[in-house]
């Protein structure tokens, strides 16, 4: 139904049309993006398996700890916040949606066709159910159904940054042109 190559109409300082292939003209901005992204993925692996400071000790012959039920975790830092502290619940709850902020914020740059709201989610959930699954089979951490929900929050709302910056350089190139 699509093409399999992205083009983009561009008008040159001639007031000429021309057809650039999106693939081969990545700009620097993209590219400083695409760079953070890989920096970000290598950091969000090191705070969900390997940071001690994150209570990501390996368990080893322990059992396997998982939550099924949604919204389980949340009521449970909602209702103990007071015996909890508000460090570990500020730390699980808005941990878990800034995490995957970035994202999507920085992912409809990296991958140009993914640059709806809908695959923005379905990614960001997909990624953090990758995560979960890993943390279960190699027992660190726990896999937990509300993680899924908050760190695909994150991911939505790094999409509506994203819109919201990419809707203030549309009206700024439209005022300035």
């Amino acid at each position: 139904m699509f093409p399999k190559r992205e083009y983009c109409l561009l008008l040159d300082g001639f007031g000429r049309e021309r057809l650039l292939n999106m693939e081969n003209h990545t700009t620097r901005n993209q590219k400083c993006i695409r760079i953070l992204f890989v920096a970000y993925m290598l950091v969000l692996i090191y705070l969900v398996f390997f940071a001690e400071s994150m209570g990501r000790a390996d368990r080893g012959t322990g059992g396997y700890a998982y939550n099924l039920e949604l919204f389980r975790e949340i009521r449970r830092f909602y209702v103990y916040r007071e015996q909890l502290g508000m460090k570990a619940v500020v730390l699980n709850l808005a941990g878990n949606v800034l995490a995957f902020v970035p994202f999507g914020f920085m992912l409809p740059v990296v991958i140009r066709r993914r640059k709806c709201c809908f695959d923005v989610c379905l990614l960001s959930g997909l990624l953090s159910f990758c995560i979960e699954i890993t943390q279960l089979a190699f027992k660190v951490g726990s896999f937990d159904v509300d993680d899924i929900l908050l760190n695909t929050a994150g991911g939505i709302l790094g999409y509506i940054s994203y819109r919201a910056v990419q809707a203030v350089r549309i009206r700024r190139k439209l005022r300035a042109g």
